[in-house]
């Protein structure tokens, strides 16, 4: 029996590293969608859909895997609550690269039309925002440190506010209808990237399940202490 616990340990950390490889790749691909859009370089956004790809094709292997070890084993207390992270982990970073998807075929559609500096930057900002939250989320679930989950949503807060705002620029564009067509598409990135934002809260959250027991939301009024839902 022992031997055969070993064996479902071993494959669960099997799974989890898998899925930590996907989170790094989301990772690059995050960089590689931005610069896409900001240069803009086609080049970029096609590779963007091939890594994505690839997301596409582990998701599958880590569900049918997921499935195996459930049918065989009968997981209880921190062994289910692991293979539910396992499960919420795959389906959310399978989304993330979707997001990434989404912001380099923008990049696609207004290739040669007119550009804002001021629209750019503010894309490259929420981009490079982004991509440390994803850093501290997977470096949280890796570590098993519910403190640093609790850092998510501070984290996740500027790229909110940036996602709110960029409306604002994309009214300045109203004057010169090419411009607004690409300002409006740009408005679809800001919104991907905060998309991707939550996303890594939710990894967190997940985290804090894992470690707790507890399904904890966590929002802007309780984030430095964790909600559980339903509570």
């Amino acid at each position: 029996m022992s031997d055969v616990r070993a064996r479902f340990h071993n494959e669960m950390a099997a799974l989890e590293e898998a899925l930590l490889g996907v989170a790094d790749q989301a990772e690059m691909m995050v960089g590689l969608a931005v610069e896409a859009v900001c240069l803009p370089d086609m080049d970029l956004a096609a590779q963007v859909v091939q890594l994505d790809v690839k997301i596409d094709q582990t998701y599958l292997d880590v569900h049918n895997r997921w499935m195996q070890l459930m049918a065989l084993q009968q997981p209880m207390a921190g062994d289910l609550r692991m293979m539910s992270v396992l499960l919420h982990l795959n389906t959310t970073l399978e989304r993330m690269g979707d997001q990434c998807v989404n912001i380099a075929k923008m990049a696609q559609v207004t290739y040669g039309l007119p550009r804002s500096e001021t629209i750019i930057a503010h894309i490259r900002e929420m981009g490079d925002l982004v991509r440390p939250m994803i850093r501290t989320g997977v470096e949280a679930l890796v570590r098993r440190d519910l403190d640093e989950a609790r850092l998510l949503p501070a984290m996740d807060e500027p790229v909110d506010r940036l996602n709110r705002n960029m409306y604002k620029e994309v009214v300045d564009c109203g004057p010169d209808p090419e411009l607004l067509e690409w300002a409006t598409r740009m408005m679809l990135v800001a919104r991907a990237l905060e998309r991707i934002g939550d996303q890594v809260v939710d990894i967190a959250e997940q985290t804090a399940f894992l470690l707790t027991g507890d399904l904890m939301e966590f929002n802007d009024d309780s984030f430095s202490g964790g909600q559980p839902l339903g509570g």
